[in-house]
């Protein structure tokens, strides 16, 4: 199934038939692949220890409780850990949440989740999930450099956003753009993207955190 492939020339931004802002692979529908975790907590901060530095990501489970369910889950397994940053597009988005072992990315391949609706508009610093279209999110995300609200009517949710460390996000190495092929990083993991792209930026790791007082 394919979507719009949305990439920016100059500052604006062109909607091609291609597939992007997807997940790589076959997905089953969400009734052949049931999710298994449980509710988060409503609120709570994600900080992700970068190659370039650290991000922290505050988390709010009204905007979009299936996802927020599924980012908590996989990030308090340990999933985002050595995951690369395998598509930036300047002034557009950057995407990352293929696992770093493709045993580990295995296993949430067909674990698609039904769809929140959108709540938030993707604007700058919101972190949504990638889809292929109705009900097919997985484990990827993408965090939105720019104002993204085009985005909102396509049915990508928001659950959360950087509050510290976009200038972070802005410096991740986007020499590869769109290049990485997700095939070979759901076969491979990291081990093909460290051989393949050797000044990539990485997730070393993500960990639920304090809130702020």
């Amino acid at each position: 199934m394919k979507m719009g492939l949305i990439t920016m020339t100059g500052r604006g931004i062109v909607f091609a038939c291609l597939t992007a802002l997807t997940l790589g692979g076959v997905v089953k529908s969400d009734e052949k692949a049931k999710a298994t975790q449980s509710a988060a907590p409503e609120k709570f901060l994600v900080q992700l220890e970068t190659t370039k530095g650290n991000v922290v990501i505050e988390v709010n489970r009204n905007w979009a409780p299936n996802g927020v369910d599924r980012f908590h889950e996989l990030v308090t397994s340990g999933f985002y850990n050595d995951a690369g940053f395998f598509r930036v597009v300047p002034g557009f988005v950057v995407q990352f949440g293929l696992a770093a072992d493709p045993e580990v990315q295995k296993k949430w391949t067909d674990a698609t989740l039904k769809d929140d609706p959108v709540v938030e508009s993707n604007k700058r610093g919101t972190v949504t999930f990638a889809m292929r279209g109705k009900n097919t999110r997985t484990t990827q995300l993408f965090i939105n450099y720019g104002d993204n609200s085009r985005l909102d009517s396509m049915g990508f949710a928001p659950f959360g956003r950087v509050i510290e460390g976009m200038d972070v996000v802005d410096k991740i190495n986007s020499e590869y753009g769109q290049s990485p092929d997700q095939g070979e990083i759901t076969q491979r993991g990291s081990a093909y993207l460290k051989a393949a792209f050797p000044n990539m930026d990485y997730i070393k790791k993500a960990t639920v955190i304090p809130a702020k007082e």
